[in-house]
């Protein structure tokens, strides 16, 4: 069963932001929208390039490379060229501090 990661208090990515974080060598994005956390796996299903790095705009990451959209709540793929969701992560607050699990697994 995988162990929660911490990935930053609450107090260190305000609204609009994210942090990044290894678990077992799988680059985790946790982002921070409106209060409510969501993580993704930082990796673009249509080229294997990292997410981050591209613009968020409301609840969408756009892959820097090709324009590739992608919700950050749920994974889908919105719009090509990428087809295929990206995975999404278990998130929790406990004692202040944001955390992630890589659960694919389990």
């Amino acid at each position: 069963m995988a162990d929660w990661t911490a990935v930053a208090p609450t107090g260190e990515f305000a609204p609009g932001q994210w942090k990044s974080v290894d678990i077992d060598g799988a680059q985790i994005a946790v982002f921070n929208l409106d209060g409510e956390y969501y993580a993704i796996e930082d990796v673009c299903t249509h080229d294997g390039g990292q997410l981050t790095g591209g613009s968020i705009e409301g609840a969408e990451i756009v892959c820097p490379r090709h324009g590739a959209r992608f919700c950050i709540r749920t994974g889908a793929a919105l719009t090509a060229p990428a087809y295929e969701a990206i995975a999404t992560f278990p998130v929790r607050v406990e004692n202040g501090v944001v955390q992630v699990k890589d659960d694919r697994w389990d």
